[in-house]
């Protein structure tokens, strides 16, 4: 037996346990990893409560994102030794069970191996935003070198994985973000930052793009597509990935007449060679350490319950919990988050 965070019904945070539950076996394309670390993600919490529909088997182990070490990998799972480093950002939906445990099994497939002085901390963390971003500028969105992208939210998780990957394209990156975050989108390297609190912040918006965005993306979950739309330059594109209860108005004639178009997307629909090119880009940004996350809190394990509950609360708005396993539990350390978060 090994020690999980796990649910035996849909619903809140409350249904969260943390015990004892059977050690998995990989098949023979698995990988057995080791679990140093996990986290948690808005779609955790979409999982765990039922809003978002995927097959589940009980008791059902929660949780996206890992770090570990390769504690056994099956014949079909080329590339992989015992004692390997490796992430996965794709456990937990879809028949798979989660990553919060001691042990989860890896389709190889989703697995990838962790960049030589890349931290577990830092690769956890980063691992599904950064993996969201990916997605949403590239396979989604489209975008080329020496397009304008307006990122709206750009301070958070996703959004300044956005920023840094979108500059990284040869893109010029108009951000919003609140007044006190202006310092820090302009260390990603955003070419304007406008407070989204700003009440003349629409015309700010516009004059900082002069022949229009061509690729819009709101990390807040806002969606004011009226806004949105009447910036867009002729052929642009808005990314919806956020705002689950969102039912914004959507001004129909301007988008067609302007040759533009609204795509959404989850993560959880992304193809393995989608995740497995994400991941390319997310190690090499690792590996040079361009991606970083802005503030890490580090908890045990047996605090996903209590995690779940604050990310649904509002209280994570920019900070990353890393849950660390029994194991690794004596070496995490707490880090306060930076002045404006």
């Amino acid at each position: 037996m090994m020690r999980a965070a796990y649910i035996e019904q849909l619903g809140p945070p409350e249904n969260i346990q943390y015990g004892p539950v059977p050690d998995p076996r990989p098949g023979p394309t698995d990988v057995l990893v080791d679990v140093a670390a996990t986290t948690v993600n808005p779609v955790d919490t979409f999982v765990r409560s039922g809003l978002y529909r995927t097959p589940v088997e009980f008791p059902f182990v929660i949780g996206r994102d890992l770090v570990g070490t390769v504690a056994e990998a099956g014949p079909g799972a080329a590339g992989f030794r015992e004692g390997d480093a490796v992430w996965c950002n794709s456990l937990g939906h879809g028949g798979r069970q989660g990553a919060a445990a001691e042990r989860a099994v890896v389709p190889a497939d989703r697995l990838y191996h962790l960049p030589a002085g890349a931290t577990a901390e830092d690769a956890v963390a980063v691992a599904h935003p950064a993996g969201t971003a990916y997605l949403a500028l590239f396979p989604h969105g489209g975008l080329s070198a020496g397009e304008t992208v307006v990122v709206e939210g750009a301070a958070g998780n996703v959004g300044s994985a956005i920023v840094t990957m979108a500059l990284r394209a040869g893109a010029r990156v108009v951000a919003t973000a609140s007044a006190a975050d202006h310092l820090y989108c302009k260390a990603l390297g955003a070419d304007e930052v406008i407070d989204y609190r700003d009440p003349d912040s629409a015309r700010l918006l516009g004059a900082a793009c002069p022949r229009g965005a061509d690729l819009y993306l709101d990390t807040s979950g806002n969606n004011d597509l009226d806004r949105a739309i009447t910036l867009l330059a002729p052929r642009g594109r808005i990314v919806l990935l956020a705002g689950v209860r969102a039912e914004p108005v959507l001004p129909v004639g301007r988008l067609y007449m302007n040759d533009s178009s609204i795509r959404g997307f989850v993560i959880s629909h992304a193809t393995t060679a989608e995740l497995a090119a994400a991941a390319r880009v997310i190690n090499q940004l690792l590996a040079d350490g361009t991606l970083r996350p802005r503030a890490v809190e580090q908890r045990p394990l047996s605090a996903a319950r209590e995690t779940h509950d604050r990310m649904e609360r509002g209280e994570l708005h920019g900070t990353r919990v890393v849950l660390r396993t029994p194991a690794t539990e004596a070496t995490a350390t707490r880090h306060a988050p930076e002045a404006g978060h």
